[in-house]
């Protein structure tokens, strides 16, 4: 998409470099916080997210996370996140990129699909999770 073009309203003037093939892009439906991992009813979803997200970047890949709620116009620079706003709309996020590529549409990818989209191994039972608590206001302090 050009610089200035428009996505559900939005705009942005700003040409945007091209990431590597090893940086994980990942446009997040509006979340509370950064990771969504917050709050009393924390979906399981994003907490094992979150989890595979340290993971990978412990192993050298960037990761670019952008919250709908907190940066609507990273969404308007994506062509392949403006492309799945217009056949779906809000139901098309989470749109999770390696580089330019899609990975995924609709749901967060499991390890396994993450670790073979950038050249990596998943490790079979690696970081469990633990599951977060009700009271606090951003489980496992990834509110980044």
């Amino acid at each position: 998409m050009a610089a200035g073009a428009s996505v559900a309203g939005m705009t942005d003037s700003k040409p945007r470099p091209d990431p590597s093939p090893e940086t994980l892009r990942v446009f997040d439906p509006p979340l509370c916080c950064s990771t969504g991992v917050c709050g009393p009813d924390v979906d399981p979803e994003l907490v094992r997210f979150a989890a595979d997200i340290r993971w990978l970047e412990g192993r050298g890949v960037r990761v670019e996370r952008h919250n709908l709620s907190h940066e609507p116009q990273a969404f308007a620079r994506s062509p392949q996140v403006a492309a799945a706003f217009r056949r779906r709309s809000i139901a098309a996020l989470p749109v999770v990129l390696v580089g330019e590529r899609p990975l995924r549409e609709g749901a967060y990818p499991s390890r396994a699909e993450l670790a073979a989209s950038l050249g990596l191994t998943a490790d079979a039972g690696a970081e469990e999770v633990p599951a977060p608590h009700a009271t606090t206001s951003c489980a496992l302090g990834l509110h980044g």
